[in-house]
């Protein structure tokens, strides 16, 4: 049977993924706060995914913060303070690097693996047209740079593994209340076409940054 490990698996995806791989009949272990999995306490990364048995066929942290310690998002240059951008790194950069960091022991190195991180859209430097943003975009942006240099050297010693970053869409949750004009998938949707696009990629395509629908996004 195959194994998955979601990362952030109480939250609005994580939980519909978590779903449908169990719908799908794969042995999930799922990890959150709730298993003592902090991303605001590196510690406490190390020492839960350190007790964990390989090999995982898919890995997918589904965490995210959009704000930290703000109601909404930077609008310019003068809301720009230390604390959020590194209250949002720590979580949206930091803790998803620190888990990619067992990948190599807990990925197979004998069969196809996967290991996805959800980033967004707005982390895209090529893409950006509106500005602002700033913590957000900035720390996705770095989480794709995490993802991109950790496909790099997984290749090198798990030939046949695939990691990507995924924009999930803008999807109806707690995370993007505060926006209602927007037209948003249901996280079931969003999971299903997450896992579909997941299904399709191959080694050669690892590295990059694709959407809900299977489409690259601009780094």
């Amino acid at each position: 049977m195959e194994r998955a490990l979601v990362i952030g698996a109480t939250g609005g995806i994580g939980s519909a993924i978590t779903a449908a791989l169990q719908k799908r009949g794969l042995r999930v272990t799922g990890l959150s706060r709730r298993d003592g999995l902090d991303f605001n306490d590196a510690n406490s990364i190390n020492s839960v995914l350190t007790g964990l048995e390989p090999d995982f066929d898919l890995i997918l942290v589904t965490t995210g913060i959009l704000t930290a310690g703000r109601d909404r998002p930077e609008k310019s240059l003068r809301e720009i303070s230390a604390e959020e951008l590194a209250a949002q790194f720590m979580v949206n950069t930091i803790g998803p690097a620190l888990i990619l960091k067992h990948a190599p022991r807990l990925l197979p190195r004998n069969r196809r693996s996967v290991f996805a991180a959800l980033s967004a859209r707005v982390g895209s430097i090529g893409d950006n047209r509106a500005g602002g943003w700033y913590s957000y975009r900035a720390s996705k942006a770095a989480l794709n740079q995490i993802i991109h240099t950790g496909a790099i050297e997984l290749s090198r010693t798990h030939r046949q593994s695939v990691c990507v970053a995924l924009h999930p869409g803008t999807v109806a949750t707690r995370f993007t209340a505060a926006y209602p004009g927007h037209d948003k998938l249901s996280a079931q949707d969003s999971a299903h076409h997450l896992l579909a696009v997941l299904d399709q990629l191959t080694p050669a395509q690892t590295g990059r940054f694709f959407d809900w629908k299977g489409e690259a996004v601009p780094w």
